[in-house]
């Protein structure tokens, strides 16, 4: 007689033999089938949140234009344009009239005020570098003036010095051409007293 199977051969057997199953991407799960491997839609929408994004781009822009769409774009490029149909379908759904148009116009007016904001402090700066070259030169122009009056008192002193120089040696000069010669007293001749004599 053969071994009855227990209920563990029954699971182990059941591990064994059963295929791995495969998780659902967000579009496969929002449509309620199962995923087959090389689902387009797999790598873009996750199972956690994917069904609540891929609703959002099948209402606004439809799953079978994403398909196609997909399908015309390269293998590397195809995130980044699931990410810009995603934000393009959530701003639909949160302003139908304008969509992504109503957040580039709230960036642009920031954009502005802040160029606008920008343009004061480079006003701001201006000015203020204006006023450090205005202190700059009076100081500068008060010590040109200091140092000139200083100079001019100096040289005035110097000049006054050279005139004494100059009179004092002037006049030792002088002194010394002009010296005063001793006097002589002349004693009367001989020849005027015999003349007196004679006379008498």
């Amino acid at each position: 007689m053969g071994k009855r199977p227990t209920a563990g051969d029954e699971d182990q057997a059941v591990v064994i033999t059963s295929p791995s199953p495969i998780a659902r991407c967000g579009a496969c799960k929002f449509f309620r089938r199962k995923c087959v491997p090389g689902c387009i839609f797999s790598p873009h929408f996750r199972c956690d949140q994917g069904a609540t994004k891929f609703a959002a781009v099948h209402k606004v822009f439809g799953a079978s234009n994403v398909y196609k769409l997909l399908l015309h774009i390269p293998v590397n490029r195809r995130h980044d344009a699931v990410v810009t149909i995603s934000y393009q379908a959530q701003a639909r759904l949160s302003d139908p009239v304008y969509g992504c148009v109503s957040t580039l116009l709230s960036l642009q007016r920031q954009v502005e005020s802040l160029q606008s904001e920008l343009a004061i402090v480079h006003a701001q700066l201006r000015n203020v570098r204006l006023a450090m070259l205005n202190s700059l030169q009076s100081s500068s122009s008060q010590q040109m003036a200091v140092l000139q009056s200083t100079y001019s008192n100096n040289s005035a002193a110097s000049n006054d010095l050279i005139n004494i120089l100059t009179f004092t040696s002037n006049f030792d000069i002088a002194s010394s051409s002009h010296s005063v010669e001793p006097l002589q007293l002349s004693q009367p001749s001989h020849d005027e007293d015999e003349d007196e004599d004679e006379d008498e």
